[in-house]
C-alpha cells in the first residue's frame, strides 16, 4: 500500500477542501442543528453537480466507480468541514444496493441519488447495541407477495430527510447455514412507519424508528431472503472505515486550530506554545491523528483489494476512537475554558467527532473484534 497520494488523489483532496471552505462556513453546520431537516439542500445540490453523490456508484448506473481510498479522501474533507450533509448515511445503503440489488432497483435509485433528488438511509441497531445477527429482532413475515415488518430501530441517521430506508430484519431463526437476516428497502411514507427524533451530543439528526405491520413488496428485498448478514457485515466494514476518515478530518482541523492558538495566546509574557507542556501536547496530537489517518487508509485499501478486512477496520476504528478523542481533549485543554462554550468553534468539532466515535462500534466492541480476528476468543 502506497500511503502517499498520487496526483489525482491530491487534486481531489485539494478541490474538496477548497469547495467546503468556500461553500460550507461553520455557520452552515450551526444553522442546520436548529432545523428539523438537518442538512443544507443547497450544499447537497452543489455536491451533486460536482458528481460526488455518484462518485462511488458503478459506471453502469452513471457513476464513477471510485475506489474507497479516493472516497475516503472526500469523506475526510466532509469531516474537516463538519459539513451537514447526509453523505455517509446515503452512501452506506447505496453501495450495498450496488453490490446486491436487482437491476431494476439500481436503475431506479442511482440516477436520482446522483442528481441529489433521492436520499437513502439505513436502519440496523436495536436495543442491544452489539452489531451481531443475534441482536436483530425486527421481524419480517411473508404475506403472499409482500412482507410485514414489525419492530423498533434506534439511532437511524437523517431519517427526517430520507426518502427510503434500508431496514435489516429477521426473517428466520438463526441456523448453521444462515443467520436468517434479510434487507428490505422501505419507502419512508409507508403506513405503519413512524420516526421520532432523539436529542444528540452532536446536534445531528438521529431517530427512533417504529415499524408496525409495515407492508413491503417482495420486489424490495435487497439480496437473498435469509442470507443478508454477509451484506450487513460488508456494509458495516465499509462505513466504519469511512467514518474513521470523517473523524480524522474533523480531528485534524481541531488540532490545527489548537496549534495556531498556542502560537499567539500569550501567558506570562510569551506564547503558550513556548512552554514544554504545550509543545508535548501538540506533538502528541499530531502523532495521534497521523496514526489514525494511516490506519484508516490501510483499512480502506484492504477493502478495495477484496482482502479480509475485519482486523484492519477494527484496528483503525479502535485507534481512531481513542487517540482522536485524546487529541480533541488536548485541543480543548490548550484553549482553556473557552473551549467549553457551545458558541466557540472548537466545541462543535469536539461534539461531532465524539458522537461519530460511538457509531458502528465503540472501542470496546472493536477490541472484541480484534481479539476474535487473532483467534483469542
Amino acid at each position: 500500500m502506497d500511503v502517499l497520494l498520487n496526483e489525482d488523489e491530491q487534486l481531489l483532496q485539494n478541490n474538496a477542501r477548497e469547495f467546503f471552505e468556500r461553500e460550507c462556513p461553520v455557520s452552515v453546520a450551526r444553522d442546520m442543528e436548529a432545523v428539523p431537516l438537518g442538512y443544507a439542500p443547497d450544499l447537497w445540490r452543489k455536491m451533486a453537480e460536482l458528481g460526488w453523490l455518484s462518485f462511488a456508484i458503478p459506471p453502469a448506473y452513471g457513476g464513477d466507480g471510485a475506489p474507497l481510498t479516493q472516497l475516503g479522501l472526500l469523506v475526510e474533507e466532509i469531516g474537516r468541514a463538519v459539513a451537514p450533509v447526509p453523505f455517509l448515511s446515503t452512501l452506506a445503503p447505496a453501495l450495498t444496493i450496488a453490490e446486491a440489488g436487482t437491476a431494476a432497483q439500481c436503475q431506479d435509485l442511482f440516477p436520482r441519488i446522483g442528481r441529489g433528488d433521492l436520499l437513502v438511509t439505513w436502519a440496523l441497531s436495536e436495543h442491544d447495541p452489539r452489531l451481531t445477527p443475534e441482536t436483530i429482532h425486527t421481524a419480517a413475515v411473508r404475506a403472499g407477495d409482500t412482507f410485514l415488518i414489525t419492530g423498533t430501530k434506534l439511532f437511524v441517521e437523517n431519517m427526517p430527510s430520507a426518502d427510503k430506508v434500508l431496514v435489516v430484519c429477521r426473517t428466520a431463526p438463526a441456523a448453521a447455514q444462515h443467520h436468517g437476516i434479510t434487507l428490505f428497502l422501505v419507502d419512508r411514507p409507508t403506513p405503519g412507519l413512524a420516526q421520532t427524533l432523539v436529542p444528540t451530543l452532536a446536534g445531528d439528526k438521529q431517530s427512533t424508528v417504529e415499524l408496525q405491520q409495515v407492508r413491503v413488496p417482495s420486489s424490495q428485498v435487497v439480496g437473498e431472503v435469509h442470507q443478508g448478514w454477509p451484506l450487513v457485515e460488508r456494509m458495516l466494514e465499509r462505513t466504519t472505515a469511512l467514518i474513521c476518515a470523517q473523524i480524522v478530518g474533523a480531528t485534524r482541523k481541531a488540532v490545527e486550530m489548537a496549534v495556531e492558538y498556542a502560537k499567539w495566546r500569550v501567558a506570562f509574557g510569551r506564547p503558550i506554545g513556548a512552554f514544554q507542556a504545550i509543545q508535548h501536547m501538540c506533538a502528541d496530537m499530531v502523532t495521534w491523528v497521523d496514526g489514525a489517518q494511516l490506519l484508516t487508509y490501510e483499512a480502506l485499501w484492504t477493502l478495495d483489494q477484496g482482502l479480509p478486512a475485519g482486523l484492519a477496520v477494527a484496528t483503525a476504528k479502535a485507534f481512531t476512537n481513542d487517540r482522536c478523542q485524546a487529541a480533541l481533549r488536548h485541543a480543548n485543554q490548550i484553549h482553556g475554558g473557552v473551549a467549553q462554550i457551545k458558541e466557540f468553534d472548537l466545541n462543535l468539532w469536539y461534539r461531532r467527532a465524539a458522537a461519530w466515535a460511538m457509531r458502528f462500534g465503540t472501542s470496546f466492541e472493536q477490541r472484541r473484534r480484534i481479539a476474535q480476528a487473532l483467534a483469542l476468543t
